[in-house]
């Protein structure tokens, strides 16, 4: 195994943990920024109302893009067990 082929397999690792928790992370973001200007508005600071929404919204979220992480994530297995052979 060369260094071409480590560099790319860990660049395609990188690429889909990129992808496969780009959404959750997004969804977090948004709604603790909605929450934190509602937060600075209302001069509420309560911890667990940031907790709650974003845990609620990350398992919903999770929930409806689950086939497409469990997609991306199979094709890119596939592809390492399918390099085994050339490995030496």
């Amino acid at each position: 195994m060369t260094e071409e082929v480590v560099i790319a397999i860990v660049k395609d690792a990188f690429y889909y943990i990129i992808l496969v928790s780009g959404p959750l992370l997004l969804v977090s973001l948004i709604i603790g920024l909605i929450i934190s200007i509602f937060q600075a508005a209302t001069s509420i600071s309560e911890q667990t109302l940031t907790f709650v929404p974003k845990l609620i919204a990350v398992f919903v979220v999770t929930i409806i893009v689950l086939p497409f992480m469990i997609s991306n994530l199979k094709s890119f297995m596939i592809q390492l067990i399918q390099m085994i052979p050339t490995v030496k």
